[in-house]
């Protein structure tokens, strides 16, 4: 029967319908637990937790993972404590209590560093990073982002190393290190660019832009905002209006 729910509930998910979603998994929680079936219901419930956090309930998703934690913690199952610790801190950070996502994240590379799983190391890291940013923390994020870096470069996450490249300029652009801004952002659009990534392309272009105009360098500002709003037009992205504008002043 727990099978069963299980399947109705991926289906559900495929099609965006969390609700029902919600209602199956909780269904297959009930019937693990019925089943005294740790493994299954330490499953069931990291999915229940995982779609009770998209649909915004953040109290049941973490009371779902604290007892998908204490089951893994019992079986001893390293990898899967570490992903679940991470599932916390990432919790945390979108309830915007950072100081609670900490313990969780810091413990969980503890264990990654163990595992040697450079792939979720790389997007550890750049999670930890991003919240020092906004904590104005500019030295640890540096050395988080460009931990995440070495990570991504290990297994070679393209994505990984478009999106902490682009984080990481966004971050020295943010202390008005242009230089070094323009050297990550450059970057992060090479590897956008090999990812066929155009909207994301889009955004770094934009902060390309906003150096080369603070610099005066109208040429090269220029030819970002063109390229922008070309893909603005193309992907129907809703800066086209301002983006047409910047690019109107420099004309």
């Amino acid at each position: 029967m727990s099978d069963d729910d299980k399947h109705r509930a991926r289906i559900f998910l495929h099609r965006g319908q969390l609700t029902q979603a919600r209602a199956a998994y909780e269904q297959a929680v009930s019937d693990d637990r019925l089943a005294k079936n740790d493994r299954a219901l330490s499953d069931s419930l990291g999915n229940l937790g995982n779609v009770c956090a998209l649909s915004g309930d953040l109290d049941r998703a973490e009371a779902c993972y604290k007892e998908v934690l204490t089951i893994q913690r019992t079986e001893l199952h390293q990898e899967a404590i570490a992903h679940t610790l991470v599932n916390l801190g990432n919790l945390h950070i979108g309830a915007d209590h950072p100081e609670k996502a900490r313990p969780y994240y810091l413990e969980a590379l503890d264990l990654l560093h163990d595992l040697k799983d450079d792939r979720a190391l790389g997007i550890l890291y750049n999670n930890l990073a991003l919240q020092q940013a906004r904590e104005g923390q500019w030295e640890q994020a540096v050395t988080s982002f460009t931990q995440a870096l070495d990570h991504h470069r290990v297994v070679g996450n393209e994505e990984g190393l478009a999106v902490s490249y682009s984080q990481l300029g966004k971050c020295f652009l943010d202390q008005g290190d242009l230089t070094r801004a323009e050297r990550c952002l450059n970057n992060a659009s090479e590897h956008y660019i090999k990812l066929g990534n155009e909207p994301a392309e889009a955004a770094v272009l934009r902060l390309l832009a906003t150096i080369y105009d603070t610099r005066h360098d109208l040429v090269s500002a220029r030819r970002c905002l063109e390229r922008v709003v070309s893909l603005d037009q193309r992907y129907q992205l809703p800066e086209l209006q301002t983006d047409s504008a910047c690019l109107a002043k420099l004309k």
